[in-house]
């Protein structure tokens, strides 16, 4: 995933994210698929997965369903994946001419998992950004899409205070988790910072 030509050119964001998941050895044993239905809440895939706007197909003998990835991380280790019922696709956007992305994480030196990390895709036209969509991931108990920090972006120049002003609001309203590699207060000023940064690189 991280380095199919064919990826970076039509879905970039996954591509980055991807190679910051763990280390080789991770990489080439994990599965999209298996990330997201693990759900952990430090893992990688689900933020880029949120600003993707991703929907997930679920199959089990006699039925299909396609659920929106909001719908599908329900909590830490959760989701919306019933009895029988298997992931067979990731539905993912063949990514627009004129759209930045990046991923940008704190990383645990452990594990590799993130502490907090942040996926953003912005796209700009005549001076201004036209869209917004921001992944997070390690600041709660589930993956989420920061639509406060969209919404504060969205119709903006992009400038310095713009992104500082949006990057503000990735955590209101979100029950930051605490543990023994990091404290929620810390989570929540390492995940503006990092938002910012993510932001930044995409523009």
């Amino acid at each position: 995933m991280a380095t199919s030509a064919l990826v970076q050119e039509k879905c970039p964001l996954l591509a980055e994210t991807a190679g910051h998941i763990g280390d080789a050895q991770v990489r080439n044993m994990g599965t999209l698929g298996g990330s997201a239905a693990h759900a952990d809440p430090a893992a990688d895939y689900p933020a880029a997965l949120c600003a993707l706007e991703a929907k997930v197909r679920l199959v089990r003998k006699g039925s299909e369903r396609v659920v929106d990835i909001e719908d599908f991380f329900v909590d830490a280790l959760t989701t919306a994946v019933e009895p029988e019922e298997i992931i067979t696709e990731l539905i993912l956007p063949v990514e627009e001419a004129g759209t930045g992305v990046s991923y940008q994480k704190l990383r645990q030196p452990a594990s590799g998992f993130a502490i907090v990390g942040v996926a953003a895709r912005i796209r700009t036209s005549g001076g201004r950004i036209t869209l917004a969509r921001v992944g997070v991931t390690g600041l709660s108990a589930t993956a989420y899409r920061a639509t406060g920090v969209e919404a504060l972006l969205e119709g903006s120049e992009g400038s310095q205070d713009d992104v500082a002003k949006a990057s503000a609001a990735v955590d209101e309203g979100v029950e930051a988790i605490s543990d023994l590699h990091a404290s929620s207060d810390y989570r929540r000023s390492v995940a503006r910072v990092f938002t910012a940064r993510a932001i930044q690189a995409a523009l």
